[in-house]
């Protein structure tokens, strides 16, 4: 079986192929749960320093790459994930949703991405925040896609000046890491100051390890007391 498309192979192979990166990530927030959120609620105190932060993520469910085969999520990877860090810390939560979701199958959703990439595409967001000004630090949490982040992560990040923000990228992947989203975060977040990000494997968010991770990584990034 051929392997996931965050692997740094050629994309219209990958087509031919049937694979495709780590798609997705989910677990659930309060303020996610409730569906798109067109404004940031008023932000939560922060248990130690980092000023207010924003955890924007996108996230797909569906039929995705599981250790070489396919797994149904009902909540995706990069969700799950993002459900750890809002626990562990005080922050506004925001799910970034597509105009056009994107398919259930995991091949055709390989495909669009594909697609997506050699046009440079920018997916429409159905549920764009009006502004972030109001926050010092920002989470970006995607799955890896074809070892980038999913376009509409591009779409979102270029809408907005991060100048004087600080930027964190956070990853679910199933070979590729962060990726390069270290390198397009400092292209398309205009005056950010990129942090130290994190990367978990996707098949296994939900494990104490990646909890332990999570707890240490926000340590490190100086969201929580070390």
């Amino acid at each position: 079986m051929s392997g996931p498309l965050d692997q740094p192979i050629a994309r219209r192979a990958v087509l031919a192929g049937g694979l495709a990166a780590a798609l997705a990530m989910s677990s659930a927030c309060a303020s996610d749960t409730a569906g798109p959120v067109a404004s940031p609620a008023p932000p939560k105190p922060l248990p130690a320093r980092g000023g207010r932060v924003l955890l924007a993520y996108f996230s797909r469910a569906g039929m995705n790459y599981h250790y070489g085969g396919r797994l149904r999520l009902e909540v995706g990877n990069t969700q799950v994930l993002a459900g750890l860090i809002s626990a562990r810390i005080g922050c506004d939560v925001h799910r970034i949703d597509p105009v056009e979701p994107y398919p259930d199958d995991y091949e055709a959703t390989v495909a669009r991405n594909v697609d997506e990439q050699d046009s440079n595409a920018r997916p429409g967001i159905a549920n764009s925040l009006y502004s972030i000004a109001g926050y010092d630090t920002i989470i970006l949490a995607s799955g890896i896609w074809n070892v980038r982040a999913p376009m509409i992560m591009t779409t979102f990040t270029e809408r907005y000046d991060f100048t004087g923000k600080t930027v964190l990228p956070v990853t679910t992947y199933a070979v590729s890491g962060l990726g390069r989203t270290e390198t397009d975060y400092a292209a398309f977040c205009r005056g950010a100051v990129l942090g130290e990000g994190l990367a978990v494997r996707g098949e296994e968010v939900d494990t104490p390890a990646t909890a332990t991770a999570t707890t240490r990584w926000l340590q490190q990034v100086g969201l929580t007391p070390a």
